[in-house]
């Protein structure tokens, strides 16, 4: 388990039986380009259905924030924090959109998905 997941705490879901959505949305997120090294900016909305367990907001605010100073590309830290978020809460569905800033005329939005087992086969 590397450093950053570490960060990510986890609750008890209340509701286990009930398929509902959890909507959170960072607008502040920050990271490096690794090319240029200059920052990126952008908004990260997280939506799940839960499982057995909800992320903590505190922890996954400081999770994001510990990108911060990474310089990494746009892609990989889409899926990297879908791959995290999805190993600690283990949820029925969790979708990661990361809708990036402007910058030398071009916006980006990178869009990761997963499916539990109960949904395997909704993917289209």
């Amino acid at each position: 388990m590397d450093d950053k997941i570490k960060i990510l705490e986890v609750f008890d879901n209340a509701y286990p039986e009930r398929d509902y959505v959890i909507t959170h949305t960072a607008p502040e997120f920050t990271s490096n380009c690794p090319k240029t090294g200059q920052p990126d900016f952008a908004t990260i909305i997280l939506e799940y259905i839960p499982d057995k367990l909800c992320v903590e907001l505190k922890s996954y605010k400081f999770y994001l924030n510990s990108y911060r100073n990474d310089g990494i590309f746009f892609e990989s830290v889409t899926n990297k924090i879908l791959s995290d978020l999805v190993e600690v809460t283990q949820p029925r569905y969790m979708k990661v959109t990361a809708d990036f800033n402007v910058r030398g005329g071009i916006g980006s939005v990178i869009e990761v998905e997963h499916f539990g087992e109960e949904y395997k086969g909704f993917e289209d």
